[in-house]
């Protein structure tokens, strides 16, 4: 979203905090500051529907990057079993 002014901060803000609540939600919990590979991927699903959002278009995300959320949410959910996915 190239933006080159900070007009918008506090309602981008906004956007990403929503975002950042309907992935958890979607998929469980991950550390949008953190290095791991699941945090990462929730970072860049957090940033795509916030794009989405800012251009008005949020109703095609989940469509869009369903196996994405799907897949974050797999991996999230064997993570809080304990378990890793090369044990699958």
């Amino acid at each position: 979203m190239h933006i080159s002014h900070n007009i918008e901060d506090s309602s981008l803000k906004e956007l990403l905090s929503f975002s950042y609540a309907s992935i958890k939600s979607s998929c469980g919990v991950f550390d949008l500051e953190g290095e791991t590979d699941i945090d990462i991927r929730g970072k860049e699903l957090v940033m795509e529907r916030s794009r989405y959002a800012y251009n008005d278009a949020v109703e095609f995300f989940e469509d869009n990057f369903l196996s994405d959320i799907t897949s974050l949410g797999i991996d999230i959910a064997y993570k809080e079993d304990g378990d890793s996915i090369e044990e699958v």
